[in-house]
């Protein structure tokens, strides 16, 4: 071989490389998200590298009744269910992914028989019919020039990620809600209580103000005024019985049970001993399953661009076909009714309605919707764990507001009442101081459970719950 042919040769292979190179695959990168470099904005609690999203619920709720509930919703709730055939749904096509550089390989078999017209061209040789026996095989590979089958092996395995990181969301959804629920429930406790001891104290008072006004202290106006007071804290107690039921109902199908009675403690039991700690933002990108997911969702779409730009550029196909052919059947598996065909094809698209440019433009749209999803989902799980934050903060200082007030309204009522006695004061101001002290007792019950809902908002933020 002379040298000028050695070096066409070299030159063919190098230009060859080159193409390749110039249109292979690209390889995924995590873009620059501005989004995770931001902070919480708080400055109430400390800022570094360790978050509450790596403890467990199991360290982080002390209750035994909520850890068995959770334990069972986790095992049995239906949407955690639905999620685990979405994954192995997930799991097959990233199996078929995984086959993608393997031959395809099918086995046939016919028998045929054919009757010719007498002034047909092979009629006139043949009289009668033709029959014919065939049993073949057929291998056909793609070769992966552009990087196309891997680049489909990596989308399908994105996809499968994406629905693991899915059914972690809905791990760390159900904990938050039964948790929520819960803590929910516990509150609406203490509210009965509440007023049921409103209700008995207003059954005596009626009967105070009854002898009050047989003695001419107060007036038919201040009997009435009183028992209506009764009836309304009445009504006030069967809205709060309906809820209870209404909730318990709630954490019933949450636990993937029929409605059913909820055992339970006391929302004076509980506590959160785990300190509250955020870590930094861009921690999110690896402990919040949703905005896992939504990288997953782009490392798709990201693929499959891939794939829609391989299109553009010529295929090679090789394939085998072999078998069995004969027009005896005695003679059918004889050496001499071996056939065999080799192929190798090239095939390069020209016009084809636009289909292909079509399917690029639209994956590319698609890639960059599945780029601004993800700077979302980014986004709003730093504004939840803000959120979070101040609710937590705004709640626990109006505990100790809500306490003040309640002290002060049971004083006034106290101090009212013995007014009344002495015929100091009218009775409408021993209503009101009593209506208010109700109200202003309910509503310190409500803060302690926003309270524990906001720890339980804020560890959901930050991505816990499904470690």
């Amino acid at each position: 071989m002379n040298h000028k042919r050695i070096f066409k040769i070299t030159a063919i292979a190098g230009f060859a490389l080159l193409v390749q190179s110039c249109f292979v695959a690209k390889t995924y990168d995590r873009p620059e998200v501005k989004e995770a470099e931001g902070t919480y904005r708080t400055d109430q609690l400390p800022q570094d590298s360790l978050t509450m999203a790596d403890v467990s619920w199991e360290e982080l709720f002390t209750d035994s009744y909520l850890r068995d509930y959770i334990r069972q919703g986790l095992e049995n709730n239906l949407d955690i269910r639905i999620a685990i055939q979405q994954i192995t749904a997930a799991e097959a096509y990233m199996k078929q992914g995984k086959a993608g550089y393997f031959p395809t390989l099918s086995v046939g078999a016919d028998a045929s028989r054919q009757f010719l017209a007498k002034n047909s061209q092979f009629g006139s040789f043949f009289s009668g019919h033709i029959d014919q026996f065939q049993l073949t095989g057929n291998l056909s590979w793609e070769a992966d020039i552009w990087g196309k089958i891997r680049s489909n092996r990596r989308a399908f395995l994105a996809s499968y990620l994406q629905t693991v990181a899915a059914h972690k969301a809905v791990k760390t959804e159900l904990i938050a809600s039964i948790a929520s629920a819960y803590y929910q429930l516990l509150s609406l406790d203490e509210q009965r209580k509440i007023t049921e001891e409103t209700i008995a104290n207003r059954k005596s008072s009626l009967e105070t103000t009854r002898a009050l006004k047989e003695a001419g202290t107060v007036t038919e106006v201040g009997v009435k005024q009183t028992e209506a007071q009764l009836h309304t804290a009445e009504a006030l107690l069967v809205d709060i019985r309906a809820n209870i039921k209404l909730m318990e109902n709630t954490i019933s199908i949450l636990l993937g049970e029929a409605p059913q009675k909820i055992e339970r403690s006391t929302l004076d039991s509980q506590h959160i001993d785990t300190e509250l700690r955020t870590g930094v933002p861009a921690q999110l990108l690896q402990n919040r399953p949703d905005v896992v997911a939504a990288e997953y969702g782009l490392v798709n779409a990201f693929e499959l661009t891939n794939v829609a730009r391989s299109n553009f550029y010529p295929s090679l196909t090789l394939s085998a076909t072999g078998g069995f052919q004969s027009t005896d059947f005695q003679k059918w598996f004889d050496s001499g009714s071996l056939f065999a065909t080799l192929t190798a094809g090239l095939v390069q698209p020209i016009f084809n309605k636009r289909q292909i440019r079509t399917q690029y433009e639209v994956s590319e749209a698609q890639q960059e919707s599945a780029l601004l999803e993800f700077r979302k989902t980014l986004l709003n799980a730093s504004k939840e764990v803000s959120d979070a934050l101040y609710t937590y903060e705004a709640e626990t200082e109006k505990i100790d507001i809500r306490e003040k007030e309640f002290s002060a309204y049971k004083l006034a009522t106290e101090y009212s009442e013995e007014l009344l006695n002495n015929g100091m004061v009218n009775y409408l101001e021993v209503l009101t101081a009593k209506e208010q002290a109700l109200n202003s007792e309910l509503n310190y019950i409500d803060s302690k459970y926003r309270q524990l809902n906001a720890v339980i908002s804020l560890y959901k933020a930050l991505g816990g719950g499904w470690k």
